[in-house]
């Protein structure tokens, strides 16, 4: 039974709302969900074109708020974004530098998570594989 891909990363979160309009508003990822059960709620965002989904969690004790490091967020037009993003409040660590496999720059949401944003130098290509047919 293989793994095919990342569906969900929690970000550990203060304030969901605020949380919630910042990866919505400042980031324009989609609301995915935005349930509330009574007992946990459920919010939930993505990058628009992205596989993979983020749940803004505020009941991990492991995973206090502002403790995610290392997710690195991919675009085509690293300047681009860095404008368009700096334009909505987005504050970066550093410029955009050269390193050795992508152009990178650094921000943090409101709580202190950090992402890398990253252009690659050449852009990965992998195979698509599909499963073989059973008999």
């Amino acid at each position: 039974m293989p793994i095919d891909h990342v569906q969900i990363v929690s970000i550990p979160v203060s304030d969901q709302d605020r949380a919630r309009d910042f990866y919505v508003n400042a980031l324009d990822w989609e609301l995915v969900s935005d349930n509330d059960d009574g007992d946990r709620r459920w919010v939930e965002v993505a990058p628009r074109h992205g596989q993979t989904s983020f749940t803004l969690v505020t009941w991990f004790e492991s995973m206090p708020a502002g403790s995610l490091r290392g997710i690195v967020l991919d675009t085509d037009d690293i300047e681009k974004t860095y404008e368009e993003l700096a334009e909505r409040g987005i504050i970066f660590d550093s410029p955009i530098e050269e390193g050795p496999f992508s152009r990178v720059t650094s921000f943090s949401d409101p709580d202190g998570n950090t992402f890398v944003l990253h252009q690659l130098y050449q852009p990965r290509v992998r195979p698509v594989r599909f499963a073989e047919a059973r008999s």
